[in-house]
């Protein structure tokens, strides 16, 4: 991310990577289209050897991520601060730390980014998102979290009364909702106001992040000499939670923006003459690959086949249990709300959610989309490619397969005492990858100070396949203890 945001802080391996591509682009220059940045306001790259034409067909696909930025929902983290702003600020106190501490300083800055992707981003999101009305006072949600579900344990249609009526007196006048709303509730129920004094606020939850727990509670980070450290983790963590939604949101943040810029220079009077050369630059953008992904091509047709299937009324219930080929294809309530349609998906959605919700066979059979398999022809040393399946289900698999996912590792309180900090994997069918493990340990017990142990899944061969039968596998937890700088291995059951 650092290629073209001159604010963001200094670390030498990027440093590394940003001479190598300045070499590279000295021998082998190429125009890189656009660069935006979700800042207040936001902040867009052009080269200034792109024609004109070219620019504004970039106006406009900077115009998509734009929009995208400022209306999905998984980017909320971003909408309240200037990232250009923050990161200069973030830049010069790196800088500052490094003249003081030397090299230690990058030892803590690489090690915390071993591990920015532990640093509790849903949690952040659900804080942001969805108690953002509830920031000034707790008794809304003791009254609907505890009060009526717990105490009084009122029926469902009760508690759904009750937050249609919070709920317009909200939209009236946000100022004397809550004053309106408790008066009643104080009327009804007098214990309500010793009930609440008397509730105690349970305590954040920071076993989900493995970032803010070392952060928070580290015997080392607390010592007096090592609180520059802390610093370095909050710059190290704030940062990568500005970065996780657009890794979550790669093809349908693209789709989207290319969706605009084909809609809106299609209909600019500029493009005139330059037909030919959008249409080769457009096709060469979002065009499918066989072979791989392209996510500008995958997040424009899913978005397409969105609207077009909204227009028709085939997102609805009557469309879906339909199984006669011929009806599918006839089908056309003509609802004309697709615009509606994907502007809901615009601010709801994910890569995940678009992939999982909306590949489905009509949209495979369509595009003509398939699995690509590969293997050695032996005999002319090469690989060769095949189709391996053109089922839905299958081509859904390999896209979600592609997309971002960081493991889901938590700090297992009960077990994380006597210094010794214990972390818990939890297997979702795929190890971590084990050339990273012990490095990756050796920067955690250099922040936490002490032991660190990490509790995993792997996958081992139970019987190796042979000519009349498959290999058979078993899952075996794994302990690995890193002390000393030294790691060590048991395996704990099967």
């Amino acid at each position: 991310p650092k290629v073209m945001i001159p604010t963001l802080y200094d670390y030498w391996l990027n440093d590394v990577e940003v001479i190598k591509k300045k070499t590279i682009y000295k021998v082998y220059p190429s125009n890189p289209y656009e660069t935006v940045i979700n800042s207040r306001p936001a902040i867009s790259f052009y080269n200034d050897n792109n024609p004109d034409w070219l620019n504004i067909m970039i106006f406009y696909h900077v115009l998509g991520h734009i929009d995208f930025f400022q209306n999905n929902l998984l980017f909320s983290n971003t909408w309240k601060d200037d990232f250009v702003g923050t990161a200069l600020a973030d830049k010069r106190l790196i800088a500052n730390l490094r003249d003081e501490h030397g090299r230690w300083l990058d030892y803590v800055l690489e090690f915390s980014r071993s591990i920015d992707n532990l640093c509790g981003y849903f949690d952040k999101l659900m804080q942001n998102t969805y108690n953002e009305k509830f920031t000034e006072t707790t008794e809304v949600d003791f009254y609907f979290g505890t009060f009526l579900q717990e105490i009084i344990k009122a029926p469902e249609h009760v508690v759904f009364n009750e937050i249609q009526r919070y709920n317009k007196l909200y939209e009236k006048d946000p100022a004397v909702c809550d004053n309106l709303f408790f008066a009643e509730i104080k009327n009804k129920h007098p214990e309500f106001t010793s009930l609440y004094k008397k509730h105690e606020i349970p305590e954040k939850d920071e076993s989900t992040d493995v970032m803010q727990f070392i952060h928070n509670n580290s015997p080392k980070l607390q010592r007096e000499e090592n609180r520059w450290m802390k610093s370095v983790m909050s710059v190290v963590r704030s940062t990568a939670l500005y970065f996780e939604p657009q890794m979550r949101t790669k093809i349908i943040n693209e789709g989207w923006a290319s969706y605009w810029h084909d809609e809106l220079f299609r209909g600019d009077d500029r493009i005139s003459g330059h037909q030919i050369a959008y249409a080769k630059l457009n096709a060469g953008v979002t065009s499918i690959s066989r072979v791989g992904l392209n996510p500008y091509a995958i997040g424009l047709r899913l978005i397409q086949h969105i609207e077009e299937s909204a227009n028709e009324g085939k997102l609805e219930y009557n469309f879906q249990k339909l199984t006669d080929s011929q009806e599918r294809e006839n089908y056309n309530l003509k609802t004309g709300k697709g615009r509606e349609a994907i502007f809901d998906l615009r601010k709801n959605f994910s890569d995940f959610t678009l992939v999982n919700t909306f590949t489905s066979q009509d949209f495979v059979d369509k595009h003509n989309l398939f699995v690509v398999g590969k293997h050695l022809d032996k005999q002319r040393n090469v690989y060769q490619y095949y189709i391996k399946s053109k089922k839905a289900a299958d081509y859904k698999k390999m896209l979600i397969d592609t997309l971002y996912h960081p493991p889901r590792i938590i700090v297992n309180l009960e077990k994380t005492k006597n210094d010794t900090l214990y972390l818990e994997h939890k297997f979702e069918g795929k190890e971590l990858h084990k050339p990273y493990i012990g490095e990756t340990l050796l920067g955690i017990e250099f922040l936490w100070g002490e032991k660190v142990q990490l509790q995993t899944t792997e996958i081992h061969v139970k019987k190796r396949a042979t000519q009349t039968t498959k290999a058979v596998y078993e899952p075996k937890t794994v302990l690995y203890t890193m002390k000393d700088r030294k790691i060590k291995k048991e395996y704990l059951s099967v």
